[in-house]
């Protein structure tokens, strides 16, 4: 019976050279943390992640009770047992218990959208697939469901297009929520002056949140760390004064509103109200403010902590908050429009006032820094225009500062608190934004059951059903404040996604245009190895986006230099979607044409949280020392293959050139050695002792002629210095494209990337050593 042999996957020489680094194709794992570390972790999440909804009992009942004014006592038992809910079933049942579990290797934010994005947006290799803990394990048989998603949402490109725009739609939502939380947060704070002294008016309230404001984001340039000790305690305080004043408000005024955990008393509050109750919805999701700081904020703690901190203090304390409030409501119902201060205990409102103060701008702070974290996570994703970041920690890599984004968002903050003049208008914008975010992150994390977890259907259907209701509900209440002030968050978002999507979008057409014109290998091979012109000693960074083939920008330099560098490397930075790329995993290289050319590629690889914080003088020398082991790597392929073939064992191919497979442009590079798959982890193991033992000739690696050679050779080039050449690309619409293209790409995405931060400023290189050529890319 004839054997039938299975044909062997081509496997890309990237992948094979992360294939070498030791453990990188296994996940990182950390040791179970201790009780005490878990808590101290908890603590430390009180002052970072539950700012902005700690501060929510300032303003919630104020809100509610504007649009419902108190009549009987189901008013507000109806309110109370609204937010009751509110909070028990989104904060603690959706993200606490649920949402929590997508994270990366403990890395939060939008964990879910990074993977999704990847598979069906993002040019990448499958090596990338192999570091750390980035695991997309799609392609098994097991997941014929999952498998039939992804290809159904990969064919239409409507479909792409529409998953897209809900994650930049969430994107823009959350960075207006950087603008809209100060404001609110330092108003509510500051309002209560206006019944303790008098005189004190509106005028004053917003004079004195306008200082506030300007005073919180002058001092952002400093960075959080010199600072952020302070925070977990003042919110542990803060929580503390919430228990507390709760406590002695149900005790001394009404216990009974203990009746509000009765869900009955909402049906009795909108039979009673009708379509005001449905207003007060607007005012009642402002509980829930800042919910998704706990998956946002999740890289900076483990999620035990995290869960730990909302179910035992946050929770308990936010609950006993709105049950004092709300009693204290029934025996003073005419007092909602200032309930917070009203209800604090004689004696203690100068304190409570400076804490409230002190935990609305921590709540801002937080914020503020969530949206600097946003934005440049997105900047690493090719969706936002390249911005000046500093980084104002050397210990914490997520404390960073954005110069442009801070001005700009406290001139929005001055010009909101300026406007509106009130926390009503306000809190309905407020509501807007938190909502729609809450959705986009409910159908996201559907999407990721789906893909990822492979849940069962009915589990996975359920959840949307469950929470993405009550969420639609909400949006339906808030979206009938749009004329009062509803409209602002919107807005927002919208300037912010016409920024983003445009920036995508030209990015990846001339990402297109740049792999349709790249240079043919029958075109180098033509030039040979002078190619063409005057080889002088150096090396040569040829900065680009191409992770395959050669640019054309590199037929430009040959055309426009008098001569060329002895050693010539393409370097791409790529952002790749995990959180950090270790160090020995940085830099992945292939040799493009033959060997007496020296060219080669790299691919030097960070996640969306990696600090590039290396400067130049150290980036090239790891770059060359990586260079270096990839050189005697292929030395020891080579000799490896010598020997296998010598010793004529059955079933391992070698060759030392591997053609280019479809949808490598006809690009062929140069690669190592590739062995068959059934043999690959057998010879690869066999490999590293090929550099002790020796080959079939009897010579030993470090006397290989060849390799003596080129390392003599690229020593040579390093001690003669380093140029970057860089490519200035104008990107153009075709005269025959449509109108909106060209009105997209010729004036607003033009306009982008000349305001934007620079290729060179982001290399901080001497200008002494930079080259730099123009062109032009019809898109």
């Amino acid at each position: 019976m004839r054997r039938l042999v299975k044909k062997p996957k081509r496997v890309d020489s990237f992948d094979v050279e992360a294939m070498q680094i030791p453990g990188s194709s296994h996940a990182h794992h950390s040791n179970d943390a201790s009780l005490w570390s878990t808590l101290a972790l908890a603590f430390q999440t009180l002052g970072v992640v539950y700012g902005d909804m700690g501060t929510s009992p300032l303003y919630v009942f104020a809100d509610v009770f504007s649009k419902v004014p108190i009549k009987s006592d189901v008013d507000v038992l109806g309110a109370l047992s609204l937010v009751i809910y509110t909070i028990a079933l989104l904060p603690l049942a959706k993200y606490v218990f649920i949402v929590l579990k997508a994270n990366d290797n403990g890395e939060g934010m939008v964990f879910q959208t990074k993977l999704i994005f990847l598979s069906l947006h993002a040019c990448h290799l499958r090596a990338d697939e192999k570091i750390s803990s980035f695991r997309l394990k799609l392609p098994t048989p097991e997941l014929e469901r999952a498998l039939g998603i992804k290809d159904s949402l990969e064919k239409s490109s409507s479909l792409k297009t529409l998953l897209l725009l809900l994650v930049l739609m969430g994107t823009s939502m959350i960075i207006g929520d950087g603008i809209l939380t100060p404001a609110m947060s330092v108003m509510s704070a500051v309002s209560g002056l206006q019944g303790e002294i008098q005189g004190f008016g509106t005028n004053a309230v917003v004079i004195v949140s306008i200082i506030i404001l300007v005073g919180l984001f002058s001092i952002q340039r400093f960075g959080t760390s010199k600072v952020g000790f302070t925070f977990a305690p003042a919110l542990a305080l803060w929580f503390f004064c919430l228990g507390y004043i709760g406590i002695y408000n149900l005790f001394n005024y009404d216990i009974t509103v203990l009746r509000a955990f009765n869900p009955a008393y909402i049906y009795l509050f909108f039979k009673k109200n009708s379509r005001k109750a449905w207003s007060a919805l607007g005012g009642c999701v402002l509980c829930i403010t800042g919910a998704e700081a706990m998956f946002a904020d999740l890289g900076h703690f483990s999620v035990p902590s995290i869960q730990i901190a909302f179910s035992f203090v946050v929770f308990p304390c936010l609950l006993l908050a709105y049950l004092g409030q709300a009693a204290y409501l029934m025996r003073y119902p005419k007092s909602a429009e200032r309930i917070f201060y009203d209800s604090v205990p004689d004696g203690l409102f100068w304190p409570v006032f400076v804490i409230a103060t002190v935990a609305a701008m921590i709540a801002s702070q937080a914020m503020i820094s969530a949206t600097f974290s946003c934005i440049k996570q997105s900047m690493a994703l090719g969706c936002f225009p390249r911005l000046k970041i500093v980084h104002t920690s050397r210990r914490l890599m997520g404390q960073i500062y954005i110069p442009f984004i801070n001005w700009f968002l406290m001139i929005m903050c001055i010009l909101v608190v300026a406007t509106f003049r009130s926390t009503s208008d306000i809190a309905n914008a407020y509501g807007i934004a938190e909502v729609i975010v809450m959705m986009v992150s409910t159908t996201l994390v559907t999407l990721v059951m789906l893909l990822i977890w492979q849940t069962n259907l009915f589990l996975a259907l359920c959840f949307p059903l469950v929470f993405g209701t009550i969420e639609f509900i909400y949006l339906s209440a808030v979206l009938t404040k749009i004329k009062e002030g509803g409209w602002l968050p919107l807005a927002f978002a919208t300037c912010f996604l016409c920024v983003m999507y445009t920036w995508n979008y030209g990015s990846v057409l001339k990402y297109q245009s740049e792999v349709s014109e790249k240079i043919s290998m029958e075109f180098m091979l033509e030039l040979g190895s002078t190619l063409g012109t005057v080889r002088v000693p150096g090396i040569g960074l040829l900065y680009n986006e191409l992770v395959q083939g050669i640019p054309s920008i590199f037929g430009q330099f040959l055309l426009t230099l008098p001569a060329i560098h002895s050693t010539i490397v393409f370097v791409c930075i790529k952002y790749v979607p995990v959180p950090v790329v270790p160090q020995d995993e940085r830099f992945l290289f292939r040799r493009v044409c033959p060997k007496d050319y020296h060219i080669f590629r790299c691919v030097a690889r960070y996640g969306y949280k990696d600090v590039r914080k290396e400067d130049q003088h150290t980036f090239e020398q790891l770059l060359v020392e990586s260079l270096k082991k990839f050189l005697r790597r292929e030395a020891q392929d080579l000799a490896f293959e010598s020997s296998l073939n010598k010793s004529k064992l059955d079933g391992v191919s070698m060759r030392s050139r591997d053609p280019a497979a479809p949808g490598d442009d006809g690009n062929s590079e140069l690669r190592i050695p590739l062995l068959h798959d059934e043999k690959l982890e057998e010879a690869r193991a066999s490999i590293s002792d090929a550099v002790t033992g020796l080959p079939s000739s009897g010579m030993s690696l470090d006397e290989d002629p060849s390799l003596k050679y080129e390392l003599s050779d690229l020593q040579e080039a390093m001690d003669s210095g380093f140029t970057y050449l860089l490519a200035y690309g104008d990107v153009t619409a075709k005269k025959n494209s449509w109108f909106f293209k060209k009105l997209a790409i010729n004036y607003f995405y033009a306009f982008l990337r000349r305001n934007c931060r620079a290729g060179a400023a982001n290399v901080s290189v001497p200008h002494m050593n930079i080259m730099r050529v123009a062109m032009t890319y019809m898109v």
